[in-house]
């Protein structure tokens, strides 16, 4: 005959056993969301902020979008913000409303044609260069095209240059 498992043997095997499948289920979110981006690319979609007509040429303003969550699944959406400039009759510039030292919102000041961070000191030119401060790069800048007298943004389409 066979000797029966002895108690403490049989807790020690089912202590490791739990630890296992606990170290599982703790894992698996934490290794979907760093291969999310691997196995589904996020999308970028073209966003309406409004009709050419309602831009003044040389005019910046601050126009709201809405940026397709990495969650697409979950039906979450991101609302964001950038700063149009016209430049021409069919030309735009579109900036992110965050700096990039630390990512706090830009404000434009129209009077000293200036984007200002209030959190650190950082100032941009008018055309997203650095002029002072702590900002390491440039603003981002977003594709901007016309479409049907519809001005829009290319949504997680952010580019440095």
């Amino acid at each position: 005959m066979t000797d029966p498992v002895d108690r403490r043997r049989f807790l020690a095997r089912m202590t490791l056993a739990l630890c296992g499948l606990i170290g599982v289920v703790v894992n698996i979110p934490i290794l979907a969301y760093l291969l999310s981006p691997l196995i589904r690319p996020s999308r970028q979609l073209w966003r309406g902020v409004g009709r050419v007509d309602s831009f003044k040429i040389g005019r910046t303003a601050l126009v709201a979008l809405e940026d397709p969550s990495a969650l697409e699944w979950a039906g979450q959406t991101a609302r964001t913000a950038a700063w149009l400039r016209r430049d021409s009759e069919t030309s735009f510039t579109a900036f992110a409303v965050n700096c990039t030292h630390l990512g706090c919102p830009v404000n434009w000041r129209e009077e000293a044609r200036l984007f200002l961070c209030p959190c650190h000191g950082g100032v941009y030119n008018a055309d997203g260069s650095v002029a002072a401060g702590p900002p390491p790069h440039r603003l981002l800048h977003y594709e901007v095209r016309v479409r049907e007298g519809q001005v829009e943004i290319l949504s997680r389409g952010l580019k440095f240059s």
